[in-house]
């Protein structure tokens, strides 16, 4: 499989992409942990948003995509009016789809919206704002950095 290593630097060139895109005024930020976390992270910074709480999901173990998606810890949403969902990459579309499901039965009142740093074209669901098309395995920086002998 090619993979593509995404370095820091593009990371914060393209969160700030993706804040000028975004175009709705939202009071809370969910990344989806843990890809979005650092997304989710730099964007509530950025917004001058406290109100920043992840989501848990289980769909891949390494790069093997599971046959199902768990969606757990969800946060408390009473307060929230309009939500940005937030994750590195949409994929196949299966983890932004069931986050999304799980969070409207909890919140029906609640107005969702999601973006990504990465989509792919074939993906069940596109994101609401994303900056990059992916075409291949994404490396992303907090993944690999630590682990990587020098």
């Amino acid at each position: 499989m090619e993979k593509r290593y995404y370095p820091y630097e593009d990371f914060l060139a393209d969160t700030r992409s993706l804040a000028q895109m975004i175009d709705w005024e939202f009071d809370t930020i969910i990344p989806i942990a843990r890809g979005g976390l650092s997304l989710g992270h730099l964007l509530g910074e950025f917004y001058d948003i406290r109100e920043v709480y992840s989501i848990n999901t289980i769909g891949y173990e390494d790069t093997l995509k599971l046959d199902s998606v768990k969606v757990f810890n969800i946060p408390e949403l009473t307060e929230a009016k309009n939500v940005l969902v937030v994750d590195d990459i949409v994929d196949s579309g299966d983890t932004m789809i069931e986050v999304l499901k799980v969070l409207h039965k909890a919140y029906p009142a609640v107005n969702f919206k999601t973006a990504s740093l990465f989509y792919k074209k074939s993906a069940k669901i596109a994101p609401d704002w994303s900056v990059q098309e992916a075409d291949r395995w994404i490396e992303f920086f907090w993944s690999v950095d630590l682990t990587r002998k020098k």
